[in-house]
């Protein structure tokens, strides 16, 4: 499912030449799941939006669902993240002028879906949310706006999930109750996994782990 080779990412700044990941190489099978930690500054979320193509690599490759993701435009990535990749973030990414309902609406309507609020509220249910559809991201705690963004994470019934600290901003029963959630839909949907946490007991829920130090590889 994701195939990285020998990535290697560098930001300029200035004259200087920042290499922020350095010869990074794994694989990860499809429905495998797989935690990438580290320090602070390591180069995880880098590696994590390289992988997603919402970033081009220096050097190297990255091969998401048997696609080679560096000759592709923005276009033709956007559309393949549309497709087969589902995301959850740190600070859930919902819109604040629409409702949970709509929030998870989106992704299927912008694919033309015709079932879309029917889809949406299936989902919503299934993270425990159906009797607040109608509520906006104001009106949510941290831990509903999260499973708000996981049932919009799934509407697409994605390939691979892509997750960076998703629970970096949740109390410790209301992350447990996330994480719980994550692995049930991935398994019932059979998705890929690939998240980014510096909580080791949520690593150590995942199949394989990879450690970055300084930009690179280490373990």
């Amino acid at each position: 499912m994701l195939k990285v080779q020998n990535l290697t990412k560098e930001y300029n700044s200035g004259n200087k030449s920042l290499r922020v990941l350095d010869d990074v190489s794994f694989e990860v099978a499809s429905g495998e799941t797989l935690s990438i930690v580290g320090s602070s500054g390591s180069g995880k979320t880098t590696l994590l939006g390289l992988c997603a193509g919402l970033d081009r690599a220096t050097s190297g490759t990255v091969e998401l669902n048997g696609a080679l993701l560096g000759p592709m435009n923005e276009d033709e990535r956007s559309a393949l993240r549309n497709e087969h990749v589902g995301f959850i973030f740190q600070n859930f990414q919902l819109i604040p002028t629409l409702t949970a309902l709509e929030n998870v609406m989106v992704p299927m309507e912008l694919r033309g879906e015709k079932r879309a609020a029917e889809r949406a509220m299936e989902l919503l249910s299934k993270v425990g949310l159906a009797d607040r559809y109608d509520h906006y991201p104001s009106q949510l705690s941290g831990g509903e706006q999260q499973r708000v963004s996981l049932a919009r994470a799934f509407s697409n019934n994605p390939k691979i999930l892509f997750a960076d600290e998703p629970t970096g901003n949740l109390d410790e029963e209301t992350s447990q109750k996330v994480e719980d959630l994550i692995f049930e839909l991935n398994k019932a949907s059979g998705t890929t996994l690939v998240l980014v946490t510096h909580d080791p007991e949520l690593a150590a829920k995942t199949q394989k782990i990879i450690r970055l130090k300084g930009g690179k590889l280490v373990d």
